[in-house]
């Protein structure tokens, strides 16, 4: 093995006790021999003279990878679920509704249930009662592209009358909860995990309240799951405190599916109807929005925080001076604002909505103009956020021509405002017969909207659709970019990637000594995209250093 010199006259190139020293230069040497080394501090790289000219030796260097496809030399790629590698590409989604499933084929004429995504699975999951026995069912539901599959057998979490079930996902304990109104108008909530073979195993129901000072009778169910706080928060009108709309915090225990609760909280002394809660995470706050019935039937809005086992409000906001009844509210997260769908009973049962704003310092809301989505009596609406095509989904019922058939309409906020695709008399029609509750749930793993309804075209049965909304679709995700190109590729070729701390020159208009960012289709930009992909930084306008 050849040894290896350094100068003995330079301080910074020497062997030392527990190292080896190399000269520090901000360029590389006008004269080399092959073999010499040194820092080059402007690059932060350890460079090599090959005789010809001077190479850095690149970190973690580089990976050899079947191409799935052709790659472009210099091109960013992703790993993919077969170990290959892809470039990172966009496809144009089109915009549809899938044909119709039943979950339950027994399950009959209730309107009483809800949905809501489980990230922990990448699935639906359904509560709901069930006739003619009405006790409390859930189901599990996967979906792909345009339809859902769901378990062959429900699991049965309350065995006796029960109403109003909302369910919700608690991402910390990686548990669903259930909140209903069983046989004795007690307010009560079950925790349940969901299985690899779908089936869900649900712990005990308790009664709301910790202590239990007074069981709590209470009705209409609007549930969320606060995650900074890691809390489940249901609002609720609380029957044996004269239908006022109530809130109450609960902890979930995924040793033994067990749930406490600290004290309700009112936030209403009106009698309290059609109450709907979002979560606003950007604020870290709980919005509910409800029916004051004994203020002319207005709409309001109300911000809570969670702080320990219960939950305190700002002052209530009122949207609408009129009647504002079947409120559905979301949240954008994409322009971090609260969307309020609702019935305007004071300007022809009209479909309106309106933007919110959340102000944490304050626990308050403001709201931009309110804005006409359906002409008509629109009933039963909800509200979902499709991410993916950054659309708000309204699903409601639509009774104007009075067969009350279901329909959607997508949104887009702006700033305060919100613009609907379609005019307020052409909205989709999802169902063209009565389709009671049009429920509507988000799944981001599929880029997919569930619709829930009761179709009485369909026996009765409790139905679902799902609703794919156009976007342009992208195969990078927050984890699978693993580097650049080396050179031009065909499809099954062995591809050479630069990787983590390699450099990759063959890139063009880049801005030196600023980072850079992976884009949904590829390309490279000082501003991040959604998912935010650190590429590197760019040394020159046409070399990165490729960033872990």
């Amino acid at each position: 093995m050849a040894p290896i010199f350094v100068g003995s006259e330079n301080e910074n190139s020497r062997v030392r006790s527990d190292r080896l020293g190399f000269a520090a230069s901000t360029s590389d040497p006008g004269t080399a021999a092959e073999g010499d080394g040194y820092y080059n501090s402007t690059d932060n790289q350890l460079k090599f003279y090959d005789g010809s000219s001077w190479s850095a030796i690149q970190g973690s260097g580089s990976v050899e990878l079947v191409a799935s496809g052709t790659l472009a030399n210099g091109q960013t790629v992703i790993v993919t679920s077969d170990g290959k590698v892809a470039g990172v590409t966009t496809t144009q989604i089109t915009q549809t509704v899938g044909s119709i499933s039943n979950y339950s084929p027994t399950s009959v004429e209730t309107a009483n249930f809800e949905g809501v995504y489980h990230s922990g699975v990448e699935k639906m999951v359904i509560a709901y009662k069930k006739n003619p026995d009405q006790h409390g069912y859930a189901v599990v539901g996967k979906i792909s592209d345009t339809t859902i599959s769901y378990s062959t057998t429900a699991t049965e979490f309350y065995d006796n009358t029960m109403e109003y079930p909302t369910i919700v996902y608690d991402s910390n304990s990686d548990r669903i909860v259930i909140a209903f109104m069983d046989h004795q108008n007690y307010a009560r909530a079950i925790v349940g995990t969901v299985n690899a073979d779908d089936t869900i195993t649900f712990g005990t129901s308790v009664k709301f309240g910790d202590p239990a000072v007074q069981d709590i009778t209470g009705r209409y169910f609007s549930g969320v799951f606060d995650s900074a706080n890691n809390k489940v928060v249901f609002a609720f009108q609380h029957i044996n405190n004269s239908d006022r709309g109530s809130a109450i915090v609960g902890t979930v225990d995924p040793s033994d599916n067990s749930i406490t609760f600290g004290s309700p909280t009112t936030f209403e002394t009106g009698i309290t109807y059609d109450i709907a809660a979002t979560y606003d995470s950007t604020n870290s706050k709980v919005v509910i929005a409800y029916r004051d019935s004994n203020n002319s039937h207005r709409g309001k809005a109300i911000v809570g925080a969670v702080s320990g086992t219960s939950i305190s409000f700002g002052g209530e906001q009122t949207f609408e001076t009129g009647g504002a009844y079947s409120i559905g509210i979301a949240y954008d997260s994409d322009n971090s604002k609260v969307i309020i769908a609702y019935r305007d009973s004071g300007d022809s049962d009209d479909g309106k909505a309106v933007v919110g704003t959340v102000d944490p310092s304050s626990n308050s809301i403001s709201y931009g103009s309110i804005v006409t989505f359906s002409d008509g009596y629109a009933s039963d609406n909800h509200v979902a956020y499709d991410e993916a095509a950054q659309k708000v989904v309204i699903t409601f019922r639509d009774h104007n021509p009075f067969n009350a058939e279901g329909k959607y309409q997508l949104g887009t906020i702006s700033g305060t405002s919100i613009s609907f695709d379609y005019a307020s008399d052409s909205a989709p029609t999802f169902n063209a017969y009565t389709s009671w509750n049009p429920t509507v749930v988000y799944d981001p793993s599929s880029k997919r909207n569930l619709i829930i309804y009761n179709d009485t075209n369909n026996s009765d049965y409790q139905t679902t659709r799902v609703l794919r909304n156009a976007f342009v679709d992208t195969n990078l995700t927050s984890e699978n970019f693993i580097g650049f190109s080396d050179a031009a590729y065909t499809d099954g070729q062995t591809a050479n990637i630069q990787i983590i701390s390699s450099i990759d020159d063959a890139q063009s208009g880049l801005t030196t000594g600023s980072l850079h960012y992976v884009q949904n289709d590829g390309s490279l930009s000082t501003t991040a995209g959604n998912p935010s992909i650190e590429a590197g930084t760019a040394l020159s306008d046409t070399k990165i250093r490729i960033k872990s």
